[in-house]
């Protein structure tokens, strides 16, 4: 295994030369990527539309092909899910990835070809172990395995030729041979669909196994951890795995559940890397030690547009390149892919570090924001502002909604608006009404618009807070069927349908204590 470590770490390392070139050269990667995709697309039925052949440039392709949802491809995804070839992408087309679909309530199928799981999701996957090499020279992550959590694949009903699933199983089921030699547990259970039964199984195949990394979404390798140390009668999951250094983890944002795994892991030597990875594909990658930034990746098969968050809501929406991003300002991301999606709006807004080279920090949701009153709080505010009140309170998150409470007709005239939030702690807050207090202020000082409309309580009371207990937020995704893969909790929403539905959970959950 010391062998295999040393060689797997030469090899991983001879990547970081091409990093580094999109690194000093961006725009020009970027147009060898757009020309690219337009000339293998100029046959499809969607590039024959847009007439493919004559598009020489960006501003042509901007002004000629229009901003798309998942709503305005579906019809053409449909058809390929039903066996249609050469329609957006064009190479044949045998997987999509299944999103839980954060937007909205229906699944979303997003095609996978051949190009985007061998140049977009295999290549970051091998560039997130490069740039962790790169940054920790004396890992020994070779000398074990690598645990993922996956989800399941189903056959299409449309189609049995075609297979569909959570991205992390069309990926797991494609991988090639070294790659699934180096990771646990065996693909039968990380392909179980039934979540409750998989955990149990996982826990039990890896506890016994060297896992050095782990890849995966923070909430459910949260649950894994806490299940491997129960059943093995352990203190913590590093007597379990003495020889963990690293959790690569993306899908969610890794601040609220920051202290949570240094106490379910209380190693001074383990180490986390932050992925961008979606259903769509795989987008950006922490290339920096103690960094929340991450490096967009440019030479993915994925050319890159954005859309101003000003402009997300207008007719004829005006969209820029890179070369136009602005440090530290919003952008809603556009992408077109080697998978067939074109100037596709991927439903996350990402604000820019650096330009130089391009490195992001994920914001929000398009769809996932609270302006009930004009206070336009984002998700980065909210999980930044819970931040602060846990470290000053000694308290660990976790899980959290919010959402508003709109204004209400009584006697009196009208209840004032507010948000209300229902938060699971893993440790609760020593002093409540300080963690409320210094949530409230900080949220008033990293958004002005939320401290305009909480002055004086003019459209604004101070947050209403209930606390959930644990295991409220799984037992909800659990009754949404949403349990493993890449299901999350919508952080903000501008209804109060996820929070009305929580509650009730909560209100059953207590009932039952009584």
């Amino acid at each position: 295994m010391n062998l295999l470590n040393t060689i797997a770490k030469a090899v991983f390392r001879q990547r970081i030369a091409q990093i580094d070139h999109f690194r000093l050269f961006p725009h020009e990667v970027q147009d060898q990527t757009f020309q690219a995709l337009i000339r293998q697309a100029q046959a499809t039925e969607w590039g024959r539309k847009y007439d493919y052949a004559s598009i020489k440039n960006p501003d042509k392709f901007r002004e000629r092909v229009p901003i798309s949802t998942y709503e305005d491809l579906f019809p053409y995804i449909e058809r390929m899910m039903c066996g249609e070839q050469n329609v957006l992408w064009s190479s044949p087309v045998q997987w999509f990835s299944k999103s839980s679909g954060t937007t909205n309530a229906r699944s979303k199928f997003i095609p996978v070809s051949k190009e985007s799981l061998t140049n977009c999701n295999f290549k970051g996957g091998k560039d997130m172990i490069a740039l962790y090499v790169d940054n920790y020279p004396a890992t020994k992550v070779f000398a074990g395995k690598s645990l993922s959590i996956g989800g399941s694949l189903q056959t299409n009903h449309l189609n049995s030729q075609t297979k569909y699933g959570d991205v992390s199983a069309v990926i797991m089921q494609n991988l090639p041979f070294w790659a699934e030699y180096l990771r646990t547990p065996s693909l039968k259970t990380a392909l179980m669909d039934k979540w409750e039964d998989k955990l149990e199984a996982m826990a039990r195949e890896t506890m016994r196994v060297n896992v050095t990394s782990m890849a995966g979404v923070p909430t459910w390798t949260v649950v894994l951890i806490k299940k491997i140390v129960e059943l093995s009668g352990k203190p913590h999951i590093g007597e379990v795995w003495k020889n963990l250094e690293v959790f690569f983890h993306g899908a969610v944002s890794f601040t609220p559940y920051r202290e949570l795994f240094k106490n379910l892991i209380p190693k001074d030597t383990m180490n986390y890397l932050e992925i961008y990875n979606a259903s769509e594909g795989f987008f950006g990658i922490q290339d920096q030690r103690n960094s929340e930034e991450m490096l967009l990746m440019l030479d993915y098969g994925v050319y890159y547009e954005l859309l101003p968050i000003d402009q997300i809501d207008q007719p004829n929406p005006k969209a820029i390149g890179l070369e136009q991003a602005e440090i530290g300002k919003n952008y809603a991301l556009l992408l077109s892919s080697n998978a067939g999606l074109w100037r596709y709006l991927i439903g996350d807004t990402i604000r820019f570090t650096s330009t130089k080279p391009y490195r992001i920090k994920i914001s929000g949701r398009t769809k996932h924001f609270i302006n009930a009153f004009g206070e336009e709080v984002v998700v980065e505010n909210a999980e930044a502002a819970l931040a602060k009140a846990c470290a000053a309170t000694a308290a660990r998150l976790a899980n959290f909604t919010v959402a508003p409470v709109y204004l209400q007709a009584n006697a009196n005239g009208y209840t004032q608006g507010g948000h209300e939030w229902i938060i699971e702690f893993d440790q609760t807050p020593d002093n409540m009404q300080q963690f409320v207090e210094i949530l409230d202020n900080t949220l008033r000082q990293i958004n002005s618009d939320y401290d305009a409309k909480r002055h004086q309580n003019i459209a604004l009371v101070a947050p209403k807070l209930h606390i959930a207990p644990q295991g409220t937020f799984y037992e909800w995704l659990k009754s949404k069927n949403k349990l493993g893969g890449q299901n999350k909790v919508p952080r903000l929403s501008n209804t109060r349908e996820y929070v009305e539905e929580i509650l009730k959970i909560m209100g059953l959950k207590m009932h039952k204590l009584h």
